[in-house]
């Protein structure tokens, strides 16, 4: 069902299934800890085109889960990496690997705290790129506060980057996504009950209430621009991480797309937003 404004109780809702869903995801094939620990990256093709080298630069990665994503790009050559996400299970299961690859608290650090305290719980006042996503925006209520936040990070000269799921499937039908079922402006939150995870579907849990909310895409770039950050692209991308839709079909590049003989339509997209002064 749909609730104006939001639960007061959205953050304790929400690290709740996060934090059952740590062990569940860290056991998972989708993340596949083993094949990490081998080859040590899994940035996706695209964003290592559009963030560009990170060699010796500083990087802090918002809402990290466990942390995956934060010590790719340290394997990519960034100087300090650190990963901030507000579930503790998530953040103990970053640490590990962390050190098992041989990275002190110097190169990779992972902070438990809200993303919104994050100006105050990181080791440092900015980073030269604050990244984030994917699957990340729809947990937080108030986009404004969040870009705030992030940009207050931004050291001068450096960037924000972000890769996310394209609000327009948000308001599709969930089988063919070729009808508009739902109201793409819509402020509401979402609330939803539904067990399992994207891991796996049928993984028997407890704590299924989730609160989430869509964001248009005229409202990120708006909270971004307003927050003082100067918009050097927004890219719309035709394909998605995982089955959105039944109508999805996996290419052989591992992305979700919609069939050849079908209208494209953007399913993810990303930006980059920089610090000038």
């Amino acid at each position: 069902m749909r609730s104006p404004n939001g639960p007061d109780d959205w953050r304790e809702t929400n690290r709740a299934r996060w934090d059952e869903r740590v062990p569940l995801h860290t056991a998972s094939d989708y993340y596949d800890r083993a094949a990490f620990r081998r080859a040590r990256d899994v940035i996706r093709d695209f964003e290592i085109a559009e963030v560009g080298d990170v060699t010796g630069r500083s990087l802090l990665h918002l809402q990290c889960h466990f942390g995956q994503d934060t010590l790719s790009w340290a394997h990519r050559g960034a100087a300090q990496v650190v990963g901030l996400d507000f579930s503790e299970p998530a953040i103990e299961a970053a640490r590990e690997p962390a050190a098992e690859l041989g990275y002190g608290q110097d190169r990779a650090s992972f902070v438990a705290a809200d993303v919104y305290d994050a100006a105050e719980a990181v080791p440092d006042s900015s980073y030269d790129i604050v990244y984030t996503g994917i699957g990340a925006l729809n947990w937080l209520p108030d986009l404004v506060r969040w870009a705030e936040t992030a940009a207050a990070l931004v050291a001068p000269g450096g960037f924000l980057y972000l890769a996310e799921f394209h609000p327009l499937s948000d308001v599709l039908d969930d089988e063919t996504a070729s009808r508009v079922t739902y109201d793409y402006f819509n402020r509401d939150a979402w609330v939803d009950e539904t067990p399992g995870s994207y891991t796996d579907f049928d993984a028997p849990t407890v704590h299924n209430r989730s609160i989430e909310w869509q964001h248009p895409l005229g409202d990120v770039v708006s909270a971004l621009a307003g927050a003082g950050l100067h918009i050097e692209f927004l890219h719309e991308h035709d394909m998605t991480m995982f089955q959105r839709f039944a109508a999805l079909r996996r290419a052989g590049d591992g992305y979700y797309r919609l069939p050849a003989d079908r209208p494209r339509i953007p399913l993810m997209y990303s930006l980059k937003a920089t610090r000038l002064r």
